[in-house]
């Protein structure tokens, strides 16, 4: 098993400057999921510890060794990349042993390793198909198992699903978390724009986000598991890009404290929070944030009217027009009857509520531990 570290890593594209201070472990056997906005580095991130770029400071090491001057053919890692980039005129069986050939192994161990992938990704009915006949997913897997037979240390997915329609995700994204548990020796880094396959496959989600006032350059918002990042956002960037539909947001002053609870108004109307209130001002503007499912409707001294409904099946989506901002609160309710105009009553728990400071940091939580009666600090 092979840890990754990057120390102090910045990368500029001529004079522009494109990321900035990454400090970086990826733990042997970890997968690591690098997601963000459009732009903001997370291939350029993959590319450096692959050896296809090359930083401008900092060091990479792979196993406790220093990379940085390695090529990528010397650094015992192996590539899946977004196009699928297989020989249409070589089958599926040629294009997943062509890398073993350059290795010079005896054929028994190329076609035991050839064999062993493909009926790892249930690809052994099509070792003798060209790419043509195959399916996108069909594809896709193959390029993965063109990888998976050369045993690296390391394994780099730069979007690989981001082809596929939505049904092919799924599958294709079960099978690749199938890959991880078989084959926990290898360490993953993953690189996508799709919450769901971060939030589903990632041990360790890196959160990447272009800083404000230095256009272009990105740095590290945030490093955890799926649920850290959701339940814990460190500041406001995080809690607003994690989740799906995203957390509401809602300008308030704080107004006091006592003991955990926090009290702000929002246009005039108090709320409480259960969270630390430590360099927390008298009258400073602040944030406070909620989770769509963290809005009970059917109750409560808040009321909103419904401006926009989607109905999912298993749930649905409640827009509401309230006092509270400017813009409409987003809800998840069970599924029913609501029409639009309608007026809904609801309550914000206050240990269901976040709190960002100014600047945009989060202010550390009470919040519910699954299964136990009582508040705990997060």
């Amino acid at each position: 098993m092979s840890e990754i570290r990057l120390t102090g890593l910045q990368k500029k594209f001529g004079a522009t400057p494109v990321l900035s201070d990454v400090d970086l472990c990826v733990e042997a056997g970890e997968f690591c999921v690098f997601i963000g906005p459009s732009g903001c580095g997370k291939s350029t991130l993959l590319r450096l510890v692959a050896g296809l770029e090359e930083p401008c400071a900092g060091d990479i090491s792979i196993d406790g060794r220093r990379v940085n001057e390695l090529p990528p053919a010397k650094r015992d890692i192996a590539m899946v990349f977004q196009s699928y980039a297989l020989y249409p005129h070589m089958t599926v069986y040629e294009n997943m042993a062509f890398g073993l050939r350059h290795l010079r192994l005896p054929k028994d161990e190329l076609a035991r390793r050839v064999h062993a992938a493909s009926q790892a990704l249930h690809l052994g009915e099509l070792l003798e198909r060209r790419p043509a006949a195959l399916s996108g997913g069909q594809r896709q897997r193959v390029a993965i198992g063109r990888a998976i037979v050369r045993k690296p240390k390391v394994f780099l997915f730069d979007e690989p699903l981001s082809n596929l329609d939505a049904s092919l995700r799924v599958k294709t994204r079960v099978e690749i978390a199938r890959l991880h548990r078989n084959l926990n020796s290898a360490s993953m880094i993953y690189v996508t724009h799709d919450q769901v396959e971060a939030m589903t496959l990632a041990d360790k989600i890196v959160l990447l986000r272009p800083l404000e006032g230095r256009s272009g350059v990105a740095s590290v918002a945030q490093v955890g598991s799926p649920l850290d990042l959701y339940h814990r956002p460190a500041n406001q960037f995080v809690a607003g890009f994690i989740g799906s539909p995203s957390m509401n947001f809602i300008p308030a002053t704080f107004v006091g404290a006592d003991a955990s609870v926090v009290r702000v108004s929002a246009r005039g109307i108090g709320l409480d929070a259960n969270v630390c209130a430590d360099d927390l001002v008298i009258g400073e503007d602040v944030t406070l944030g909620v989770r769509p499912e963290h809005i009970r409707m059917g109750g409560g001294q808040l009321s909103g009217e419904v401006v926009h409904v989607e109905q999912m099946g298993e749930h649905t989506y409640v827009y509401l027009d309230t006092k509270l901002s400017a813009h409409p609160l987003v809800a998840k309710t069970a599924p029913g009857y609501i029409h639009i105009g309608q007026r809904l009553p609801f309550a914000l728990a206050p240990d269901a509520l976040h709190l960002f400071h100014r600047d945009g940091r989060a202010a550390t939580r009470a919040v519910h531990e699954q299964g136990a009666g009582s508040l705990a600090l997060a």
